[in-house]
C-alpha cells in the first residue's frame, strides 16, 4: 500500500483544503447581490512647484520660472476601475450629459490631462477621442462613458494649480443598478477586494493551511512574466534625441520580461533608418522577413524606403541655444534662416546683438535634429558649408564667410556653444533645461514648451517615428516592445524624457498632422 505514504496523504489533504478554500468565500458571498460598481482612488497627489502653499516647501524644488501660475502646481494620478462583479456598458451611465463621470477638485484648477491605459486595455483609447465628452473647466474634469469589463481600469494624470496637495476631491456620476465609490488598496495598482472582510479572513486562513501542507512536498514556482512579454534579441537605433527615452524603455522592458535582450545604439535618425533599409530581410530574424531592429527617427523616412513600416511614437520638441555673450532672447524664423545660411555674419546685424562674429555649431548630415531644423525652421534652406573642424578657425574653408563646424552628438554641441562667445547651436528640448553659460531662444515669440505645444505656434518640433523592416510578427520581441512603448506603460517613460506620446488625447491630434 505504498500509495498511502506520507507525501501522498499530505497532497490529498492539500487538495481537499484547496477545494474548501475555493468554495467557502463563494458560499459566504451568496447573500451579496451581483452588482455594477465603479471604484476610483488617488494614486498620487504631489507638488511640482516650489510655492509654500503646497505644504512642503523644503522637500521639493520646482523649476517653473518660465511657466506662469505654475509655482503651486500639483500632479494627481487618478485610477478609475470596474471593481464590481458585472461588466459596465456605455448605456449604464446615467445622466443626460455626453460624459459619464465628473471628477471635482474643490480648491484647484485643472491645467492639463493625460490618459494612460495598461497594454491589455489599449482598445479603450477610442473612448477618449474628441467628441466623447472628455474635457475640463476650472476644477471639474469630465470623463467619457467608458465601457469596462470586470477588473479593467484606466488612469488620468491631472495637472492642477491654485491649491495645496491632498485638498478635497470626489468623483460623481450614476451607474444604472450600481454605484460609484472611492476604494482603497494597499499597493498603488492592486485591485480592491471583491469579497467581504469575513470571506477574506476565511480564505486567508485556508490558504495558510494549504501553503503549510504543500510546502512540505513542493517548491514554489517563479512568478510568470506579464502576458505581453517576448524573448529574444532586439536593437534600437537611430535618433539621438530619443536615445535616453529608448534606453529607459529598454531597461524597464527587460526588468519585466526575463529572456529579452535589448541593445540601444543611437547614431542619428538618417543613419539608423538608412542602415535598417539596407538590411537583408530574408536572412534576418530566422528567415521571418523582419530583422530584430527598430530605428527611431525625428521625422518621416525617405519615400524610397517603402519597405519600412512606420509607427508614430511621440511629438519631440527642439530648441536653439546661444552663448550668454549674446543677450538675444528671441529670434524670428527669418533671422534664423539668415544666420544659418551665412547672410548674417556678426550679431550686431540684429537688434540688440553685440559686436561678435557668428559661430554656427551644427550636427552631421545624419542628425534628425538638423533635418528638422532645415525642414521646420529654415523652410528647406540648407546650412552654409562646413568651414571648421575645431569650431575656432576656418581650417577647412578659409574663404568661408563665417565659422561653421559639425559635431557628433548633442552634448558636444551644447558644450561648444557654452565655451564659444557668439556661438549658436541646437538640441532636443530636454537637454536645454539645465544650461550653463548659454540660454534657449524663443522663435517668433513662442516659448519651447511641451505644456503649451497644443496651442503654441512654436515651429521647431517633429513627430518621432519608429521604423521596422516590414511588419514584424505579432509574436516577435520587436512587435511586443513597440506596443509597450507606444500604448503601454512606456508612455510615462516617453513623457518623462520630454516627448508627448501620440496615444494621449493631445498627442493623437498632433501626431495626426502632416
Amino acid at each position: 500500500m505504498n500509495w498511502l505514504g506520507t507525501e501522498n496523504i499530505i497532497a490529498v489533504l492539500a487538495i481537499l483544503v484547496g477545494i474548501a478554500g475555493a468554495f467557502v468565500p463563494v458560499l459566504l458571498e451568496r447573500r451579496v447581490p451581483r452588482r455594477k460598481r465603479i471604484g476610483y482612488r488617488k494614486q498620487m497627489d504631489t507638488a511640482i512647484g516650489d510655492n509654500v502653499r503646497t505644504g512642503d516647501a523644503n522637500a521639493r524644488l520646482g523649476l517653473f520660472d518660465e511657466a506662469p501660475e505654475m509655482s503651486d502646481a500639483t500632479l494627481v494620478l487618478l485610477r478609475v476601475e470596474n471593481d464590481g462583479s458585472l461588466p459596465i456598458d456605455v448605456a449604464d451611465y446615467t445622466g443626460r450629459s455626453p460624459h459619464g463621470l465628473t471628477a471635482v477638485f474643490e480648491t484647484r484648477t485643472i491645467r492639463a490631462v493625460a490618459v494612460t491605459l495598461p497594454p491589455e486595455a489599449d482598445h479603450l483609447m477610442e473612448h477618449f477621442a474628441p467628441g466623447t465628452g472628455l474635457g475640463y473647466e476650472d476644477g471639474r474634469l469630465h470623463i467619457p462613458r467608458v465601457p469596462l469589463n470586470r477588473g479593467e481600469y484606466y488612469k488620468l494624470l491631472v495637472l492642477l494649480t491654485g491649491g495645496p496637495v491632498d485638498s478635497g476631491y470626489t468623483v460623481i456620476g450614476g451607474i444604472q443598478g450600481g454605484e460609484t465609490h472611492e476604494n482603497h488598496s494597499s499597493a498603488p495598482d492592486e485591485k480592491p477586494p471583491l469579497f467581504s472582510r469575513l470571506s477574506q479572513r476565511v480564505a486567508i486562513a485556508l490558504s495558510l493551511v494549504i501553503l503549510g501542507l504543500a510546502g512540505l512536498i513542493l517548491r514554489p514556482d517563479a512568478t510568470p512574466p506579464p502576458s505581453f512579454c517576448k524573448q529574444g534579441d532586439l536593437t534600437l537605433t537611430g535618433s539621438t534625441a530619443f536615445e535616453k527615452a529608448a534606453e529607459e524603455l529598454a531597461d524597464k522592458y527587460m526588468d519585466e520580461c526575463e529572456g529579452s535582450r535589448i541593445e540601444v545604439s543611437a547614431h542619428g535618425s538618417r543613419g539608423g533608418v538608412r542602415e535598417l533599409a539596407g538590411m537583408d530581410a530574408k536572412s534576418a530574424d530566422g528567415g521571418k522577413g523582419s530583422p530584430p531592429v527598430i530605428a527611431f527617427s525625428d521625422g518621416p523616412r525617405p519615400a524610397s524606403y517603402s519597405q519600412l513600416s512606420e509607427t508614430r511614437v511621440a511629438v519631440s520638441l527642439f530648441a536653439l541655444v546661444v552663448n550668454d555673450a549674446v543677450p538675444v532672447k528671441n529670434l524670428s524664423t527669418t533671422d534664423v534662416r539668415r544666420l544659418f545660411t551665412g547672410e548674417i555674419r556678426n550679431w550686431n546685424q540684429l537688434p540688440g546683438g553685440p559686436d561678435k562674429p557668428v559661430v554656427l555649431v551644427s550636427r552631421g548630415s545624419s542628425s534628425g535634429t538638423r533635418v528638422t531644423l532645415q525642414h521646420r525652421v529654415l523652410k528647406g534652406a540648407s546650412e552654409i558649408q562646413e568651414s571648421s573642424s575645431d569650431c575656432l578657425t576656418k581650417d577647412i574653408s578659409p574663404k568661408a564667410p563665417l565659422i561653421r563646424c559639425e559635431l557628433d552628438d548633442t552634448d558636444q554641441v551644447l558644450a561648444t556653444v557654452a565655451d564659444t562667445p557668439g556661438a549658436i547651436g541646437y538640441s532636443e528640448l530636454r537637454k536645454t533645461t539645465t544650461l550653463k553659460d548659454s540660454h534657449r531662444l524663443n522663435l517668433d515669440g513662442h516659448v519651447p514648451s511641451l505644456d503649451r505645444i497644443q496651442t503654441s505656434g512654436y515651429p521647431y518640433r517633429e513627430i518621432e517615428y519608429a521604423y521596422t523592416y516590414g511588419s514584424p510578427p505579432a509574436s516577435s520581441l520587436a512587435s511586443s516592445f513597440l506596443a509597450y512603448a507606444v500604448r503601454g506603460n512606456g508612455q510615462d517613460v516617453v513623457r518623462t524624457h520630454g516627448h508627448l506620446p501620440c496615444q494621449t488625447p493631445v498627442g493623437m491630434r498632433m501626431c495626426g498632422e502632416n
